[in-house]
């Protein structure tokens, strides 16, 4: 049982994100587990991101274990029933990740305040002249899922309109379903796709979206709510760049 006074010193994360802010904070011998998607080596790899090898998990004693969304719901239950303190966090906006970096800084006992000044800095807006290119981002297509609400604001730095805005509050994949035919009518200049833990299939969202130019983010870069989304936010401002070049 970890004291009042005392700092988790054996942190396993099932969420890519919490094991790289950690890593960043120069904690990294605090981790004894991470999610296969953390790109951080020499650690066991012990979970998928809605999959876990939670008997894995137990045997590295961990005295907390950090967890991610309502898709984990069901490996953080398991391992409350074992007895783990676990940690879950849910951040969907900017202003979320950056609280979560300050959040898990105070946990180790670290000051968080030159992190969270870097990924700021990292997310400047960019100022456009001239017409906005209108994005659709993709982040699942079976059934199509636009962007959480972290992407759509790093659209509307970029310079970009997203198309479905006003569904970006919601924190489900469910909350933000929609159908081709909603897509092509809210005229979108550019599709931007990154399909979860999945390679974007190009093709076949240029055979469902005819006429729109599609281009790739890599998952890791824009879907972990943390400091890599700076990574993601270059990507999408070089797009949008290129976008407004010729036009």
């Amino acid at each position: 049982m970890v004291g009042a006074r005392d700092f988790p010193r054996r942190i396993v994360c099932l969420s890519a994100e919490a094991a790289d802010i950690l890593h960043r904070l120069g904690e990294t011998d605090r981790l004894v587990g991470v999610s296969a998607y953390a790109d951080i080596p020499g650690i066991p790899r012990v979970s998928g991101f809605s999959t876990a090898n939670l008997q894995r998990v137990l045997e590295l004693r961990p005295d907390l274990v950090i967890a991610y969304s309502y898709v984990q719901r069901e490996l953080v239950t398991e391992l409350i029933r074992a007895g783990v303190n676990v940690l879950v966090t849910h951040q969907t906006t900017l202003e979320e990740v950056a609280d979560v970096m300050g959040m898990l800084a105070r946990l180790v006992g670290r000051s968080s305040d030159a992190l969270v000044e870097q990924f700021w800095r990292g997310l400047e807006p960019v100022r456009r002249d001239g017409p906005l290119p209108r994005v659709y981002f993709e982040e699942w297509p079976e059934p199509p899922v636009t962007g959480v609400a972290w992407v759509s604001e790093l659209i509307e730095r970029a310079g970009g309109v997203d198309i479905f805005a006003d569904l970006r509050t919601g924190k489900t994949a469910a909350e933000r379903c929609v159908t081709d035919a909603e897509i092509l009518r809210r005229r979108p200049d550019i599709v931007i796709a990154s399909w979860c833990g999945r390679a974007v299939d190009v093709g076949a969202i240029q055979r469902r979206l005819p006429g729109r130019v599609v281009f790739e983010v890599a998952s890791e870069e824009i879907l972990q709510p943390g400091p890599r989304l700076v990574e993601g936010y270059r990507r999408l401002c070089a797009i949008l760049d290129g976008w407004a070049r010729n036009h």
